[in-house]
């Protein structure tokens, strides 16, 4: 991954990041495999997918999704027309050997007429060809407009991922969306490419077999149809019946990776809570469930071939002692149930086709709904037609008027809170977990909008500008660290690739990573993974210096210094001097002593403020703040 990473992939990121702490959420999946499961429907799904299986109808998603393609709906109906040419083709071929079997025969008694035995030959050995022609041509053509249309599907996936308000990813994992625009997309690509078109040639195949029969001998047309029918009624049964199971299926798919999301993300808390057996029993649950759904949809799928061999070798039985009483009794010759054998084949053959297509459209009515569940998800607000921030320079001055916020209605956390913030402040936000510490810097950087009230920069409503306009003023340092697989350089440049290699080495020699990085093999040309040698301190620090990079008029620092030790903590507490210099910068604190300096402190309680003022000020009160602090340094 490059610096091509966007903007709103950084601003993502700090979302998430807000919302949810790392450790916190992996520490909320451990409670919950200690809680044997309670809850793990919330977000990853019921470890049994869904109960009963509910049926999807085929119609509606099909529409949408041939509605999705219609820039390439002329390269389809191209495809579509070269295979069912093909078709016809195929379907002519079995009339000149009935042809030729009847030549030869006649032959025996009068001599064979070699040259028309050559025409008729020649004349099908290049046909055959051509129905293969016709059969690439229509490949070709249907994989790449297909293709286009998974594109297009993705492309348009990532965008409303984008626009998708925070509260999404709050009641989401990652691994089921990732599910939805990978597994699903896959699975409506397969459809399109190969279902369609098996589906529009079986029918043709179908209609031209059953013509050409009848036209050919009414008699043996009727008794191979007859016996075709069995396969018709049997394959119109397992239809009905595994329908529910694709649609378990990929529900189930998405719940298990949710679940490997998480346990993968929180690998090192497992291991160090020693909750193994508990997370490997849910992932056991979910496997199992999948296992159930998967197997059942595949073997009542895969009961179509061997159904259709059955009708096939019972219609050529049928043929061939039909046939035989009939060239007896005079009524048509060998060729014509030689041909017959022939014509068996090519009317059953769609029948498995059109059977198999029908399945493959169930599931891709499970996956085509989930995919256009996400792509129908509320999202956050046009905002095209908002006027941009008029102001070329933003001092920084905050102002909170009687906001008001609930994630949920009637359950307000944040209670009629006003306050005013000076230009160039440091603002200390401290208080007890659920205090709604983190909830107002998300309302701050409009992640959220209020219920009620209005936030304030530079005196204007943030309400009224577009959301990029408010989330250009923020640099952030997070306490978690979000780096990306790029090279050192890309990673402290993101999103601003103009800034020069001095400044780059200015701010990393202030925050001390000048050392590190002269250690890294190829300097700030190294590649940094999830295999690289780097403490969780040093990509805190590399955070840091991101952050200084952007140089934005207001900071927010969610307790940045957690993950690195005294040392390292002075010299990032200096180079945060640097950077919060001149700013307005609000820092989330939790370790009291580290915001001894603040120009004023908010103490929060329940959602709202009970306590504002410097350190010493409400240190000398002996409030809250003075209880928190004291605390802190308790024996």
């Amino acid at each position: 991954m490059s610096t091509t990473l966007t903007h709103d992939a950084a601003i993502e990121s700090a979302r998430t990041g807000l919302a949810h702490s790392e450790q916190a959420r992996q520490e909320s999946l451990i409670h919950a495999a200690a809680q044997s499961g309670k809850g793990r429907g919330h977000r990853g799904g019921p470890p049994h997918g869904v109960a009963g299986g509910a049926k999807i109808a085929v119609g509606p998603v099909l529409r949408r999704l041939l509605a999705y393609a219609r820039p390439v709906l002329p390269m389809m109906i191209t495809g579509l027309i070269f295979a069912i040419g093909g078709v016809i083709l195929t379907v002519i071929m079995p009339d000149f050997l009935a042809k030729i079997t009847d030549e030869i025969q006649a032959g025996f008694m009068t001599g064979i007429n070699f040259d028309k035995v050559r025409s008729l030959t020649l004349t099908a050995g290049i046909l055959i060809p051509i129905s293969f022609l016709c059969s690439a041509i229509e490949g070709v053509l249907m994989a790449r407009s297909t293709a286009w249309v998974s594109q297009s599907l993705r492309s348009d996936l990532d965008k409303t991922i984008d626009t998708l308000p925070l509260s999404y990813f709050d009641t989401n994992t990652t691994g089921n969306t990732l599910s939805r625009v990978t597994n699903d997309v896959d699975t409506l690509q397969q459809t399109l490419s190969n279902s369609i078109a098996s589906m529009a040639t079986g029918l043709v195949t179908l209609v031209g077999a059953a013509v050409m029969m009848f036209v050919t001998s009414w008699q043996l047309a009727l008794a191979a149809i007859l016996s075709s029918l069995l396969g018709i009624v049997g394959s119109g049964l397992i239809m009905a019946r595994s329908q529910k199971y694709f649609v378990a299926q990929q529900q189930n798919l998405g719940a298990l990776n949710g679940h490997i999301e998480e346990s993968l993300n929180g690998h090192t808390v497992i291991r160090a809570f020693n909750a193994q057996g508990t997370v490997n029993t849910e992932f056991s649950e979910r496997n199992e469930a999948l296992y159930a759904s998967a197997w059942k949809a595949q073997f009542l799928s895969g009961l179509m071939f061997p159904l259709m061999n059955f009708i096939g070798n019972l219609g050529y039985v049928v043929v061939c002692v039909v046939g035989a009483m009939l060239v007896v009794g005079g009524d048509i010759t060998i060729g014509v149930v030689v041909a017959f054998i022939m014509y068996v084949r090519i009317f059953t053959n769609p029948l498995g086709q059109i059977a198999q297509a029908s399945t493959s459209f169930q599931s891709a009515a499970a996956a085509g709904t989930r995919v256009f569940e996400l792509m129908d998800e509320t999202r956050m607000k046009d905002e095209t037609d908002v006027a941009p921030l008029a102001q070329q320079v933003v001092r920084g001055e905050v102002e909170f008027r009687n906001v008001a916020f609930g994630y949920e209605p009637g359950k307000e956390i944040i209670h009629d809170f006003s306050a005013h913030v000076p230009a160039g402040s440091k603002v200390a936000i401290v208080g007890p977990t659920g205090a709604g510490k983190t909830t107002l810097v998300n309302l701050l950087m409009r992640f959220y909008e209020v219920n009620s009230g209005s936030i304030l920069i530079d005196g204007v409503d943030i309400a009224s500008i577009p959301r990029e306009d408010v989330e250009r003023q923020f640099a952030m340092v997070l306490q978690d660290t979000w780096l990306f697989e790029g090279t050192v350089r890309e990673n402290l440049a993101y999103a601003h690739p103009d800034v020069s290699q001095a400044e780059i080495e200015r701010v990393v020699e202030l925050v001390g990573l000048d050392e590190l990085i002269s250690q890294l093999p190829n300097g700030y040309d190294s590649v940094l993974s999830d295999s690289s040698a780097i403490s969780a301190g040093q990509k805190q620090l590399l955070t840091i210096a991101r952050a200084m990079l952007a140089d934005r008029p207001l900071l927010i620092l969610d307790e940045a210094t957690s993950s690195v030790d005294t040392r390292t903590e002075l010299l990032i507490q200096q180079a945060l001097g640097e950077l919060a210099s001149g700013r307005t910068s609000f820092v989330i604190a939790h370790r009291l002593s580290t915001i001894k300096d603040a120009d004023i402190i908010f103490v929060m309680k329940d959602g709202d403020i009970v306590e504002t003022g410097t350190h010493t000020e409400l240190l000398h009160a002996g409030g809250f703040y003075a209880d928190l602090y004291n605390s802190q340094f308790e024996s």
